[in-house]
């Protein structure tokens, strides 16, 4: 019998390409903040986690910094140590993007002169 995977051939990374992106408004659907609505600061495609502004909270020990620019945690600089509150990650499927109305909606994408834009579902608006 022959194994039909071979080691010589590797499948190509896919870029995850996420509909939700920095700067949107989201809406949590699920978890300990669901019903909150908050700005996006960061996505992590890969993960399929972005964080939201305000949302997911969560405290971390930090050490006191002797050098106050050797921090590896954002938002930590000059930081004398002790327990800190900042964003957790949050999975995509649980956010909803919020339209400019504020409404919920769903993102279709659409190919105009070539390049990908997003459109709301629910109303068929440009989201970009």
């Amino acid at each position: 019998m022959t194994d039909r995977r071979s080691s010589s051939a590797t499948p190509a990374k896919r870029r995850n390409k996420l509909k939700i992106r920095s700067d949107d408004h989201v809406k949590v659907t699920a978890g300990k903040d669901r019903g909150k609505t908050g700005k996006v600061l960061r996505v992590e495609p890969a993960k399929q986690r972005l964080y939201v502004e305000g949302l997911n909270m969560v405290k971390r020990a930090v050490r006191p910094q002797v050098n106050q620019s050797s921090s590896t945690l954002p938002g930590t600089g000059g930081q004398l140590g002790g327990v800190i509150e900042r964003e957790g990650p949050i999975h995509i499927s649980n956010v909803i993007l919020l339209d400019a109305k504020g409404n919920p909606t769903r993102v279709r994408i659409e190919r105009k002169s070539g390049a990908r834009v997003r459109v709301a579902k629910s109303t068929g608006a440009e989201l970009d």
